[in-house]
């Protein structure tokens, strides 16, 4: 079931008029604005819609650890946006996504550059659009340039009121 499109999915149909080839390079730059930290290490926006995101980063110097590999810090950094931008187009105008929980475990050793899928159901995408409060354990797989998963991970985000806070 498709919900009415957010502030952050209304802000990316804008890059629709820029040609297929140059689309996820424009969606980084724009995201890397938003969040700046993904831009020092310099994730890859590749898909980005309500019902699944996905992620990249390529193993380079800047984000390696002492064995060459990603490092787990970039792993985790990685994962977490895909979670994060998942539920970011889904949470409504008058919410905000918040990180709750994480829970990453390191399985083998990493081979080149990796890819962050997050998705949601449309139970989860429905919940979202029907309360201004709550929270979901996004799905995350995250996949090496030999196709083994590294790491096994799981996110729980919350959404809740933008408004002012009443404390």
């Amino acid at each position: 079931m498709q919900h009415p499109p957010n502030r952050l999915e209304r802000q990316l149909e804008r890059l629709e008029e820029v040609p297929a080839f140059a689309r996820t390079w424009f969606r980084s730059v724009v995201l890397r604005r938003a969040v700046p930290f993904t831009g020092t290490a310099g994730l890859r926006f590749v898909e980005m819609s309500q019902e699944r995101t996905e992620i990249a980063i390529d193993n380079v110097k800047k984000v390696q650890n002492h064995i060459g590999g990603v490092h787990a810090s970039a792993m985790n950094l990685l994962a977490e946006t895909a979670t994060g931008m998942v539920v970011g187009m889904n949470v409504r105008d008058d919410c905000i996504p918040l990180a709750k929980e994480m829970r990453m475990a390191f399985k083998k050793r990493a081979t080149g550059g990796l890819r962050a899928v997050a998705t949601l159901t449309p139970e989860q995408r429905a919940a979202m659009a029907a309360s201004d409060k709550g929270e979901v354990t996004v799905q995350v797989t995250v996949t090496d340039e030999a196709g083994i998963n590294p790491v096994e991970c799981e996110f729980v985000w919350a959404w809740i009121p933008s408004g002012p806070r009443n404390e």
